[in-house]
């Protein structure tokens, strides 16, 4: 891919991210437009438009990131499931979206927020980080 994507901007740095999992591989951080509160996207390092491009030993880390950070959430929101959409559609590189429902018309991207409130969005990655510690996962947590 030529041009990098804005997600390869935020995985590098360039851009500012409310990161709560990093590992070599595949890294989670909260969306700045949310569809519900928790929505996390979960991202392979390597940019990859499609999902089903994503060689296969990446795309099997990234689901299993994806359940460690549903947990995390399950534990942090409390809510009745965490639904997971491959959509891809608005930023040219791999992400599986984590969205804390109790409905599944809760899933819709109509509802995305697009003025959330930065100490919210700054509290939800606190609260999901500390669920992922207390899950055990701390080494792939960044301090906040």
């Amino acid at each position: 891919m030529a041009d990098d994507s804005v997600f390869s901007m935020i995985i590098r740095g360039d851009l500012p991210g409310r990161f709560v999992w990093r590992d070599d591989d595949v890294v989670a951080f909260l969306t700045i437009g949310p569809v519900q509160p928790g929505h996390t996207l979960v991202v392979p390092v390597a940019q990859v438009d499609r999902w089903t491009d994503v060689d296969p030993a990446t795309w099997s880390r990234v689901t299993e990131v994806s359940q460690h950070v549903g947990r995390a959430l399950d534990e942090a929101f409390g809510r009745t499931r965490v639904g997971v959409v491959v959509a891809g559609l608005e930023v040219p590189h791999c992400h599986v979206h984590l969205i804390p429902m109790d409905h599944e018309s809760e899933l819709s991207f109509a509802h995305v927020d697009l003025s959330p409130d930065p100490d919210a969005l700054d509290a939800h990655a606190r609260q999901i980080r500390d669920a992922l510690r207390g899950l055990g996962h701390g080494a792939s947590v960044p301090s906040d």
